[in-house]
């Protein structure tokens, strides 16, 4: 309203010329508006003196209060630290009393110890003078005997002496002797007893290994796709496995004749999965041999690693493991030579049990007496000699490694292990049926008739056939041609003539085949 009130004064003022009268409202207005900023101001001083006061006291009062909680709190402190000391002091008098007690037990003990020592110094004096007075009485003797003997007191002990020794001699002697029979009777008798108990806890039956397999087939129609157009089919399987496939009229049966026990199984197997197939051709057939061969390989490292789980033993070096699996397709004198060393195993662990030896290392020696046999590369060496030497080569423990290599009295014997492994190998061979050395002896000749043609140039491979009377001979037909080949099988079967002893006539087949392979892109 005021305002309002002002702006129609300047009006007026302006229309009638009332300038002074514009400039009285006008300071009348400043007055009052300075006039409420004051007394604002005033208001807000004495509002601010009043929050002051009440946050001062606020202030004052916290403070009293902490100053209150933490002098109660030093009065506490105080009280427990003076307890404290009050229970100190009280210990220190207690122990104080007692150390008096121990230092007057003390002094009352070592009173009773020096009358104690009084008394022992008068016994000793006492002891020693009956003993001045005894050595005298005994010199006395002594040189008394001496004149009657006529002999001194030394010369008198040592014919003393003399004579114990002899009687002791004597019948040291004879209890030796009665012990030493004794203990021979008894070591002869817990021995068999050990060997035999043995043999009844490990007997397992023996099957005489053969050199032919039988492959069954559902028809005879099967035959005729195995021997293929102009027999190439079975002169191909025959070339790629090294066995001789006979096809007769015998029924729904296929022959498979070869002393090697891998090759025999190769091609087994190959024939069973081209048979599968149905595709049966040169191509295919090397194609499938070349699979199973590695399938072989595989089931090797399988049947290695069942065995050692089967007899518990762990940590084998995994090429010990594969050798291990190489024994179920040797014979040895025609007993497997896996079964044999499993055998082994368990005779020479039951016999080192029964005498207190260790066990594992026992069958661990066992199981891997024979791995020379099955190393593949040939050495000039005994395979007991050979098995030791791989054994150290694959870490396994010395007393191992000496039963390897002492099975056959090669080396000498340091461990009793030894003895135990060379007796149990004794124990599986000697069994009535478990060997046949025929076999052994014909197995042997058809390897070194093999070797003997694998050492001419140029030859692939070698395989002996129809029981060692034919030797086919598969040579490189780049560094052979065909006059060569001819002349190659004169040479060979000259050197068989020379060097080897056989039954009958040995045909030698040496095989050169060209192939020339090219690829449409």
């Amino acid at each position: 309203m005021a305002d309002v009130l002002f702006i129609i004064l300047a009006a007026l003022a302006g229309l009638g010329g009332g300038a002074a009268l514009a400039g009285f409202f006008i300071k009348n207005k400043h007055a009052k508006l300075e006039e409420e900023t004051k007394e604002r101001v005033k208001s807000m001083l004495r509002e601010a003196e009043v929050n002051a006061e009440a946050i001062k006291k606020d202030r004052i009062l916290e403070a009293k209060e902490k100053f209150l909680k933490m002098k109660a709190e030093f009065d506490e402190e105080m009280s427990n630290k003076k307890n404290i000391i009050i229970t100190n002091e009280n210990k220190v008098k207690q122990l104080q009393q007692q150390v008096s007690k121990d230092q007057e037990q003390l002094k009352r003990k070592e009173a009773e110890l020096d009358s104690k020592k009084e008394n022992l110094n008068a016994q000793l004096h006492a002891v020693q003078v009956k003993k001045e007075e005894l050595d005298r009485v005994t010199n006395q003797r002594i040189a008394d005997l001496e004149k009657i003997a006529g002999m001194t007191r030394e010369e008198a002990r040592e014919q003393l002496i003399s004579m114990l020794t002899e009687e002791a001699q004597t019948k040291a002697s004879s209890q030796i002797k009665d012990i030493l029979d004794e203990a021979k009777l008894t070591a002869t008798k817990q021995a068999k007893k050990i060997v035999l108990d043995t043999i009844q806890r490990t007997a397992t039956e023996h099957a005489v290994e053969n050199c032919v397999s039988v492959f069954n087939i559902e028809s005879d129609d099967i035959k005729g796709k195995i021997i293929g157009r102009e027999g190439r089919n079975i002169r191909a399987l025959e070339a790629a496995t090294g066995v001789e496939i006979v096809v007769d009229d015998t029924p729904e049966a296929i022959i498979i004749s070869g002393f090697d026990p891998v090759r025999r199984e190769i091609a087994r197997l190959s024939l069973h999965r081209l048979v599968q197939d149905g595709r049966i051709h040169p191509a295919r057939i090397e194609e499938v041999v070349a699979k199973t061969e590695k399938n072989i390989e595989e089931e090797i490292v399988e049947i290695g690693e069942r065995t050692c789980i089967d007899l518990g033993i762990h940590g084998l070096h995994p090429e010990l493991i594969k050798m291990v699996g190489r024994m179920r397709f040797r014979s040895s004198y025609g007993q497997n030579l896996l079964q044999h060393s499993r055998e082994v195993a368990k005779l020479a662990a039951t016999m080192a049990a029964e005498m207190g030896l260790n066990a594992k290392l026992a069958k661990r020696a066992g199981l891997l007496h024979d791995i020379g046999k099955v190393w593949p590369e040939e050495q000039e060496l005994p395979h007991a000699i050979l098995g030791m030497e791989l054994a150290k080569r694959y870490k396994e423990h010395p007393e191992i490694c000496n039963a390897i290599g002492a099975h056959h009295d090669e080396i000498e014997m340091t461990s009793m292990i030894s003895p135990i492994v060379q007796a149990s190998d004794a124990i599986s061979g000697s069994r009535p049926g478990a060997r046949r050395e025929i076999m052994d002896s014909y197995v042997k000749r058809l390897k070194e008739l093999e070797e003997l043609a694998l050492n001419f140039d140029g030859v692939n491979k070698c395989f002996a056939m129809q029981a060692g009377r034919e030797l086919r001979i598969l040579v490189d037909a780049d560094s052979v041609d065909d006059q060569k080949a001819g002349k190659l099988s004169f040479d060979i079967s000259q050197k068989i003539e020379k060097e080897m002893q056989y039954p009958g006539q040995i045909k030698v087949t040496v095989i050169r085949e060209m192939r020339a392979v090219n690829y449409a892109r």
